[in-house]
């Protein structure tokens, strides 16, 4: 897997990147000249990671204590892919998320200045709840592509230096595999818990909150 940060190459190209990921700014969407838009729009940083058969494209736009995250993750293998981006069926049916909807992220800060966001299959709990909490994904064809986008409040996180975000994906097992309830336009699917193991995590390069921008790497 290799990852490469995409430098701010001027407010043409940073308005058409935006577009491409669905990624419009209040300031950029106006496509307005001036020093206050183009300060909006510098102010995003995009990188890419392009893992097994999968692209992934995400953009960090920093707001005081808020982080605005967007993605486009992209199946460029030759068979289909389940993106692990919708959350777990528990929340789904106690109400606290809606069915195809970007959830928040899991976050866990290893160390006192380090925290990583995560949108992945996660295991299943120990000791067993009543209600488990069964990963749900999207299903990815070959060549097609998906937009999502969430929202991350750093003050969380007491001490915060840099932060990156994680996507799982896996291969999508037809008999493993069940279509559940969904809402909207995206339909979601239920996965083994077993697939927590053996996913591919697409992760960001670290995201450096002072400097406002991906560190190298």
């Amino acid at each position: 897997m290799t990852r490469k940060s995409i430098p701010f190459a001027g407010a043409t190209m940073v308005a058409a990147l935006s577009a491409a990921l669905s990624l419009p700014h209040p300031a950029t969407a106006a496509a307005q000249p001036g020093a206050a838009s183009t300060h909006e729009e510098d102010r995003v940083a995009r990188t890419r990671i392009d893992g097994e058969g999968a692209t992934l494209e995400v953009a960090f736009d920093p707001d005081g204590e808020r982080l605005a995250v967007r993605y486009r993750i992209s199946n460029t293998g030759h068979a289909p892919l389940a993106v692990f981006d919708r959350g777990d069926r528990h929340a789904v049916l106690t109400g606290r998320l809606k069915a195809g909807e970007v959830p928040a992220p899991h976050f866990e800060q290893a160390d006192d200045v380090s925290l990583t966001l995560s949108h992945v299959a996660r295991a299943l709990p120990q000791p067993t709840p009543t209600v488990p909490p069964v990963p749900l994904a999207t299903r990815l064809a070959p060549g097609a592509s998906v937009d999502g986008a969430f929202e991350f409040d750093l003050s969380l996180a007491v001490g915060l230096e840099r932060v990156r975000w994680c996507l799982g994906v896996a291969p999508f097992d037809e008999t493993t595999f069940e279509a559940s309830e969904s809402e909207g336009e995206v339909a979601v699917w239920t996965a083994s818990f077993d697939v927590a193991e053996s996913q591919q995590r697409l992760c960001t390069p670290w995201f450096d909150v002072a400097a406002g921008g991906f560190e190298a790497d």
